[in-house]
C-alpha cells in the first residue's frame, strides 16, 4: 500500500490577512469531515493539520513572507475524484481569498511513496525524476551489488544498478557515443571492453566485423538478468559467453588488465563501460578517484599504438567533477589527448559527456 502525497503551493506578493483566509476555508474542511489541529509556529505564520476519513493527512501553512502551502496525503485506493474535488475546492476558494495578491499556483501530480514499484530516480545532479515505471521485471542482490531491471512505458526496460540508471533500452545513444559516435572503424581490430553486463556494446560491436573482442564483466547476475530482459539491447550476444568474434570473461577486470599488460597484449579499442561507483576494487585503491586512475593507466599500457580508450563522464552539469577527471589525465604515467562530447541519453532525461582518450 503506496501514501499519494498531493501539494498545492500559492506564492503571494505580500504576506496574506491569516484570520480572514483560514475562515474563508473552514467550510471546505467541515465539507470534507476533516478535523482542524492548530500548531504554535513560534511567529512563522499559520500552521494546522486536518486529519479526515479514509486516513488523510494534510497540512496547511500560510508562511509569514507570503507563501500558502498544502500538503495532503491519501492512502492509495482513495477515492480519487473525492481527492480532486478537495485540491479543486481549496484552489478555487484560495484564488478568491488572495484575489490580486497572486503572483503563482502551482499544483504538482501526485507522490507516490512507498509503493511496491520504485519510480523515481535522481539525476546525476540532484534532480528527482519520476519515471513511467510499472513493473519490476528482475531483482537479485550479487555479491557486488543490488540489481534490478524495471519496466519504463516511454524508455522499456531500464537497468538499475544499486539504484542508479545505468541503461534503457532506449538508450542506443549511450552505446553509439561510448564507441566513438560512429567514427571509428572496428572491422579487423581487437576490443576490450571493460564493464557492460547489459550487453549493448558487445552486441553494436559485433556487427562492426571486429577481429576480436574481450568484454570483461565482474557480475554473472547483471549478465544473467539482462540476457533475459535486455534482448532489444544484447540481441542474442549473451547467450553463450564465446563467439565467433567475442570472449566474455566473467571476472575483474583490475588483475586482467595487470595481466594483459604484462603480457603485452595490446588492443586496438578500449572502451569502459563500468559503473559510475566502482564495483571492485584491489586493496592497493582507497578511493573512486584512484580506481579510476589505475583502470586508465593499465587501459593506456594495453592500447596500441594509435588506439583509442573511450569512456563516460558525467551529467554535463558537474563541471566540478568533469574538470577533475580531465586534471586526472593530466597525471597518468604517460601523456595523453582526449576530446570530449556531449549526448541526451534518452533515459537518463539529462546531457551526458563522453572521452575519447589517446597517448599523445
Amino acid at each position: 500500500m503506496a501514501v499519494l502525497h498531493y501539494t498545492l503551493d500559492f506564492k503571494l506578493r505580500a504576506p496574506a490577512d491569516v484570520s480572514a483566509t483560514v475562515r474563508g476555508l473552514q467550510s471546505i474542511f467541515q465539507e470534507q469531515e476533516m478535523t482542524e489541529n492548530v500548531h504554535d509556529s513560534e511567529g512563522h505564520g499559520y500552521l494546522a493539520t486536518f486529519v479526515g476519513k479514509n486516513g488523510r493527512f494534510a497540512i496547511l501553512r500560510m508562511h509569514s513572507h507570503g507563501l500558502v502551502t498544502f500538503d495532503l496525503q491519501c492512502l492509495e485506493g482513495d477515492d480519487v475524484a473525492q481527492v480532486d474535488n478537495l485540491l479543486n475546492a481549496l484552489e478555487k476558494k484560495l484564488k478568491a481569498l488572495l484575489d490580486g495578491n497572486i503572483q503563482r499556483i502551482k499544483r504538482l501530480p501526485a507522490l507516490m511513496r512507498g509503493s511496491d514499484v520504485d519510480r523515481y530516480w535522481p539525476t546525476a545532479d540532484g534532480r528527482l525524476m519520476e519515471y513511467d515505471i510499472d513493473e519490476a521485471v528482475y531483482e537479485k542482490d550479487s555479491a557486488y551489488q543490488n540489481i534490478k531491471i524495471l519496466h519504463s512505458r516511454q524508455f522499456g526496460n531500464m537497468l538499475i544498478l544499486n539504484g542508479d540508471v545505468n541503461l534503457a533500452e532506449s538508450d542506443l545513444p549511450y552505446t553509439q557515443a561510448i564507441m566513438g559516435s560512429g567514427k571509428e572503424h572496428y572491422a579487423g581490430k581487437e576490443v576490450l571492453i571493460l564493464g557492460g553486463g547489459d550487453g549493448g556494446i558487445l552486441h553494436e560491436a559485433v556487427k562492426l566485423k571486429p577481429k576480436m573482442i574481450t568484454m570483461v564483466e565482474i557480475d554473472e547476475l547483471v549478465i544473467d538478468g539482462c540476457r533475459k530482459h535486455m534482448r532489444k539491447t544484447c540481441g542474442n550476444v549473451l547467450d553463450n559467453l564465446k563467439g565467433d568474434c567475442y570472449e566474455i570473461l566473467v571476472q575483474d577486470c583490475v588483475p586482467v588488465l595487470k595481466k594483459f599488460a604484462e603480457q603485452g597484449r595490446t588492443f586496438d579499442y578500449v572502451i569502459n563501460d563500468l559503473t559510475a561507483v566502482p564495483i571492485s576494487t584491489a586493496p592497493e585503491e582507497d578511493s573512486t578517484w584512484e580506481f579510476l586512475r589505475l583502470i586508465l593507466d593499465l587501459s593506456i599500457r594495453v592500447l596500441r599504438p594509435g588506439g583509442k580508450y573511450f569512456t563516460q563522464g558525467n551529467c554535463v552539469n558537474l563541471t566540478d567533477a568533469l574538470s577533475e577527471y580531465e586534471k586526472l589525465l593530466c597525471r597518468l604515467s604517460c601523456k595523453v589527448d582526449f576530446s570530449k562530447e556531449m549526448v541526451c541519453v534518452p533515459s537518463y532525461m539529462e546531457l551526458w559527456v563522453f572521452y575519447t582518450i589517446w597517448k599523445k
